[in-house]
């Protein structure tokens, strides 16, 4: 799997890459929430680089490991959690979730894959609580 340098638009594109072909297939009501928010400018790409990205997804996950292969839900925890690793800026995290939860649900309902990659957002980027002494 190819990486991306942190926060950058592509790794973050990739993310929600991942929530479109989570379900296994894309279909047009995901493909019009995705252009009705204009994913490209939200995340910074060029006009239309996200194909591209969601390509190279594609591309990355027939060429690598069988963990890469699997659709989003069934991605290994490890393969999640370095994908995941490269977003650590709180925004651009938020913005990501919004998007990936705009194109979970875009067509009415939520495939187990999609509930699986939300979950690992979830799990992946929330607050780690340190606990003070008193």
């Amino acid at each position: 799997m190819r990486t991306y340098p942190r926060n950058s638009p592509e790794a973050a594109a990739r993310i929600v890459a991942l929530a479109l072909t989570a379900d296994g297939h894309v279909c047009s009501s995901e493909d019009r929430a995705l252009d009705r928010l204009n994913v490209s400018r939200e995340l910074g790409l060029a006009p239309g680089e996200f194909p591209g990205i969601v390509q190279a997804l594609c591309e990355d996950q027939l060429l690598g490991p069988a963990s890469w292969a699997a659709p989003a839900g069934d991605l290994e925890d490890d393969a999640l959690t370095t994908l995941m690793a490269e977003i650590d800026d709180p925004a651009l995290r938020r913005k990501v979730m919004r998007l990936c939860l705009a194109v979970a649900v875009a067509d009415d309902y939520l495939a187990d894959g999609e509930i699986a990659l939300l979950a690992a957002m979830l799990d992946a980027w929330r607050p780690h609580r340190t606990t003070i002494a008193i």
